[in-house]
């Protein structure tokens, strides 16, 4: 009970910035606990930590921009009241991904590649499926593409089923992407003659511009595919589907599942055709 009462959904939509600070205490609490008690297995467990200290507030959040369709007519004014949850889910992503990434360049290095052993295995994977031959621009953005309307899709059916449950997958994306963050800082800090403090800064900037330019549309279109299922699984907990309201929540979550896919077709964009350019 005690993480359920640091925030609410009303105070995180007010101030949506305050998320980036309980995003990074949720994640580094988790990384030390995983160390602490499950130190073989500490990156998955890391993950599972924060997805628990997340999910009060994501289902309370979900409750909450369920019953907004009660009350709000105008479809226009009700995508921009859940804009305000989308605004505090990406804070809070963004702070889950700063502690990874900082967990993993301050620990000793033989640490964190076993604490990150999982997500660094991963990203190799990743790796080598997209090296070794040249391919078309319009090829990589259809991989891309065809690869983020899939997680889209887990984010939607985990929502839909188990109403938080997309916050496991985002969780997961933001160690991912904070390993290789980390990665990206610490060659960036051993390649470079400037001080300690500059390098690190310089390094941390770089690792922004490398993967969040993209990935903010990104994880914007998860995170709103993830509230469109989890609306409407609150409504089908709530027994909404068998009121009159059901049809407005229907026709709210289907635009929240077109605005999810337009987001991912930018996002795909950008990272075909812009980030290349801050490798």
């Amino acid at each position: 009970m005690v993480f359920e009462s640091l925030i609410t959904p009303w105070r995180a939509e007010k101030k949506p910035w305050e998320m980036l600070f309980f995003g990074f205490l949720y994640a580094s609490f988790s990384v030390a606990l995983g160390l602490w008690i499950f130190r073989d297995h500490a990156g998955l467990i890391s993950v599972f930590f924060t997805v628990m200290f997340c999910i009060p507030l994501i289902y309370n959040t979900l409750k909450v921009e369920e019953e907004k369709t009660n009350y709000i007519s105008e479809e226009r004014s009700l995508l921009k009241e859940h804009s305000r949850a989308l605004m505090f889910f990406l804070f809070l992503f963004m702070g889950m991904t700063f502690a990874f990434a900082t967990w993993f360049v301050v620990l000793p290095s033989e640490v964190s590649q076993s604490v990150f052993s999982v997500q660094m295995h991963t990203i190799a994977d990743i790796n080598s499926k997209t090296t070794g031959s040249a391919v078309m621009n319009s090829d990589i953005l259809s991989t891309i593409i065809f690869n983020n309307v899939r997680v889209l899709t887990f984010s939607l059916l985990f929502s839909l089923f188990f109403g938080a449950g997309a916050i496991f997958i985002l969780t997961w994306n933001a160690s991912i992407i904070a390993v290789a963050m980390g990665s990206l800082i610490n060659s960036y800090v051993l390649a470079t003659n400037s001080g300690i403090i500059v390098a690190h800064v310089g390094a941390y900037s770089n690792a922004v511009l490398r993967y969040f330019i993209h990935g903010i549309p990104e994880m914007a279109a998860y995170f709103v595919g993830a509230l469109a299922g989890g609306i409407i699984s609150v409504a089908i907990v709530r027994k909404d589907v068998m009121t009159k309201n059901f049809q407005k929540i229907a026709f709210d979550s289907s635009n929240l599942i077109i605005i999810s896919i337009l987001l991912l077709v930018l996002a795909g964009v950008i990272e075909t055709y812009i980030t290349p350019f801050f490798y």
